[in-house]
């Protein structure tokens, strides 16, 4: 599955960021350093936005 990555314009230059990528079903997490050879963490759109509201 191809992902659309992106990561944070507060990180410039700075590659040790983390980047999120995301598809119709999908949402991933990895590690902007190692770009597309980085582990990817895959969650559901639902589980992503219930992790994102997750106080």
């Amino acid at each position: 599955m191809k992902l659309q990555w992106r990561k944070s314009s507060y990180s410039e230059s700075a590659n040790g960021c983390v980047e999120v990528g995301s598809s119709p079903s999908v949402v991933g997490v990895r590690d902007s350093k190692l770009g597309d050879r980085s582990p990817v963490l895959t969650f559901s759109r639902r589980a992503f936005a219930a992790f994102l509201a997750a106080r």
